[in-house]
């Protein structure tokens, strides 16, 4: 009897065990909604606690194509093949109109051997890639991950927040990608930090903060592996761009400048301090894509460690001299490297290319930088990511924009830093605008190269001088003519213009003036989808508060006047701010006061 009585309490406790360690199901809780963008589908709470931002559509749609690709080629090399669904043949997408032999013999190559082992989205492959988003907030970037990259052997998606860690592992298991997601609550640093040994880096890392990404850039250019993919996102644009030059260097080394070019100097910043970084454990970076979208950046590195390669790093770094009065600029660099036969020569850079004044306009400079100098592009491998996405459009939502936005990245000059545009340069002397066309026809005509910038729309890169770009826009000048005797004679138009040009522009629009992506009208610069197309709120950590709607943030706080008046008669009675109450007998005091001050000018006067 006493055995029994034992072997039911036992059967008791097992039982209870059991319910405290199975998991619950799944499923919505008060205040929540499901989230669907790609192949997943995520439970996001209604209150402001987790982060997620909708506009971020084409920035991981982007992401898991570029790393769909990285996969293909680091595990080819493994002996891996991908699959992913939808897929066909591969198509490589050229927006030339015939591709040359060597490119013919080159897809030949790659297609000759099959790999025997294949990897498909959703399973989990041993030789795989591990990959980490240090940042997930609700982890959908790592849930689509999981859904639509194939060649994976695990995904990390970390917080610092309890409840955005807790709210991973539920998406992870909602989406049944519990084997390969693993959610975990640490300070992603310490996590990376933790992550440096050779075995234990990840061949991925995604980091996508909210605002400046540059405290967790030391941990990860060491904690991913030789050859892996680093993935940074910055949307910190106001410093970048030049509103707080002396913040931007406190964060990346470099002092940025409130220009027309300021989008692509933002992305030559950031990979500036990811190879000064990098440098520091004798480690230098190679750019695959870097785009300017909406209001933030996002660029794709290698990284790979080689003393040797590592010394040429002062070299692909530049100062930028700017114009303050026509906006003409240069770039000084900051190491000089010469090769001496089988060895490299290191020397100190000799400058600066300016003088103390502007040779066009005769205003001063600005110095910015440093910057990275070199093609911010791998543009064989931006064509590959190209393909894929043209070959099989139905995989993203904006597969579309990423299909204009890449084609503009393949016809960028990947040797000319920053750019122009054409509305600025006309600005300067105050002339009417000239058609794109002719203006690029004009620089075509003149010997040089040109092309657009997917980070500007009116933007012009080419390998032309500032004198150049001028002597242009006075021969269009001389058939716009502007009112001479308007300007001002210190004015940078004035100066400009009483120079006579050095060379007869000619404006006959060419036929490759225009670049295939505007032949083709790809959606290059799209309209914003609907109002408040933009950053959102920051997530709130306290539960219960719950945070206001971003416009109705912008409402209460931004406007002057709570009640808005759209009477007109009612405007005069408004108060201003400098207006001050004051008493009646103040009044009469002032007034006494005015009248005696005018009785002793009068009296003055009449002496």
């Amino acid at each position: 009897l006493l055995l029994l009585l034992l072997w039911i309490s036992l059967g008791s406790m097992t039982l209870c065990c059991c319910d405290q360690l199975a998991t619950p199901p799944v499923g919505l809780l008060p205040g929540e909604t499901v989230v669907k963008e790609g192949r997943a589908s995520i439970l996001f709470p209604n209150a402001n606690e987790v982060f997620y931002n909708p506009v971020q559509e084409f920035n991981r749609d982007l992401t898991c194509a570029v790393i769909t690709e990285f996969a293909r080629d680091l595990l080819a090399q493994r002996g891996v093949k991908v699959v992913v669904p939808g897929e066909k043949e591969r198509v490589v997408v050229s927006l030339a109109e015939e591709m040359n032999d060597a490119d013919v013999q080159m897809e030949e190559k790659n297609g000759a051997a099959v790999p025997a082992v294949t990897a498909a989205v959703g399973e989990k492959c041993e030789l795989g890639l591990r990959v980490l988003e240090g940042l997930a907030a609700s982890g959908l970037r790592s849930v689509r991950f999981a859904l639509e990259v194939p060649g994976l052997q695990s995904v990390t998606a970390n917080d610092f927040s309890a409840k955005a860690a807790a709210l991973i592992a539920r998406n992870a298991q909602y989406n049944g990608v519990e084997h390969l997601l693993q959610a975990s609550c640490r300070d992603a640093s310490m996590l990376m930090y933790e992550k440096r040994g050779k075995k234990e880096r990840y061949d991925v890392i995604d980091l996508d903060p909210y605002g400046s990404p540059s405290s967790f850039l030391d941990a990860a250019v060491q904690a991913v592996s030789e050859g892996g993919l680093l993935c940074v996102t910055c949307t910190d644009m106001a410093v970048m761009a030049g509103n707080s030059g002396e913040t931007c260097y406190s964060k990346y080394g470099s002092v940025s400048i409130k220009a027309k070019y300021c989008h692509e100097m933002a992305l030559r910043i950031i990979l500036h301090s990811l190879d000064q970084r990098a440098a520091v454990y004798q480690r230098y970076i190679q750019p695959l894509l870097s785009v300017s979208v909406d209001f933030y950046i996002r660029v794709f590195v290698r990284v790979f460690t080689g003393q040797a390669t590592v010394k040429n790093s002062a070299s692909k770094q530049a100062l930028v001299y700017n114009c303050v009065g026509c906006g003409s600029f240069h770039l000084q660099r900051m190491g000089r490297r010469t090769s001496n036969g089988k060895h490299m020569k290191y020397s100190a850079a000799t400058g600066p290319p300016v003088g103390p004044e502007c040779d066009q306009c005769g205003q001063r400079h600005q110095l910015g930088g440093p910057i990275w100098a070199e093609p911010i592009h791998n543009l064989a491998f931006v064509q590959r990511v190209l393909s894929a996405v043209s070959g099989n459009p139905s995989r993203f939502g904006t597969s579309k924009r990423i299909e204009g936005m890449l084609s503009m990245v393949t016809e960028e000059l990947e040797d000319v830093p920053l750019y122009y545009t054409v509305d600025s340069l006309s600005s300067t002397i105050h002339c009417n605008t000239p058609p794109l066309l002719q203006f690029r026809s004009a620089l075509l005509h003149a010997g040089h190269r040109v092309s657009l910038s997917h980070a500007c729309k009116n933007a012009i890169k080419t390998d032309a001088s500032p004198s150049v770009l001028w002597d242009i826009m006075r021969c269009w000048e001389k058939t716009n003519p502007v009112k001479r005797e308007k300007l001002s004679q210190t004015s940078p138009a004035f100066k400009i213009l009483s120079t006579e040009p050095g060379l007869e522009a000619c404006f006959t629009v060419r036929e490759d003036a225009n670049p295939q992506s505007r032949k083709r009208h790809l959606t290059r610069f799209q309209e914003n989808p609907q109002a408040f197309w933009g950053p959102k709120a920051r997530a709130k950590s306290r539960s219960l508060i719950i945070s206001m709607d971003l416009q109705d943030k912008r409402k209460k706080c931004q406007n002057k006047r709570k009640n808005q008046i759209t009477d007109s008669s009612q405007l005069k009675n408004f108060p201003c701010k400098r207006f001050k109450q004051v008493s009646s007998a103040a009044i009469k005091k002032k007034k006494k006061k005015s009248f005696i001050q005018s009785n002793y000018e009068v009296e003055s006067t009449k002496l």
